[in-house]
């Protein structure tokens, strides 16, 4: 193993070598992300947006007196969900969040402006990341939608 990397065994340890970080440690997560609040502020609204332009279904759930609309995810994977809030409200400034659209960028795009949002970026190349285009959605969230394909 080179100096930096880190090694995860399926004990849920991991073993850094990295200067003055070595020994095993406690992997909390696969991922860094791990879970995403997007504010909203019409639910109703925002739920069908992000249906047409993930070409998803998405649950609304009730938890207590909370309503949030969970966005689609398999078994254990990254996700999040659309919640009305208070305290926190729609922003073009902050955090970008990548959303998966793979393989219809240019229609996720299309629909997005069609059904009440704004294309501030179309279609682009990241590199050896794939392809991502900046949108705001139906409630004020700047948000990028990312595909490996072109």
């Amino acid at each position: 193993m080179l100096a930096g990397q880190c090694q995860i065994s399926v004990t849920g340890l991991a073993r850094l070598d990295k200067p003055g970080m070595s020994g095993l440690v406690k992997v909390m997560s696969k991922n860094i992300v791990v879970w995403m609040d997007i504010p909203v502020t019409d639910l109703n609204r925002a739920k069908a947006f992000y249906s047409k332009v993930l070409n998803a279904e998405i649950a609304v759930q009730q938890m207590e007196e909370f309503e949030f609309a969970v966005l689609p995810h398999a078994g254990d994977g990254v996700s999040g969900c659309l919640t009305p809030s208070k305290d926190n409200k729609p922003s073009r400034n902050g955090p970008l969040v990548y959303l998966s659209v793979d393989g219809r960028l240019d229609e996720a795009v299309r629909i997005a402006g069609d059904s009440g949002g704004e294309v501030l970026e179309p279609s682009h190349p990241i590199g050896p990341y794939g392809f991502r285009a900046i949108i705001i959605d139906s409630e004020g969230n700047r948000i990028a939608l990312h595909s490996e394909k072109a």
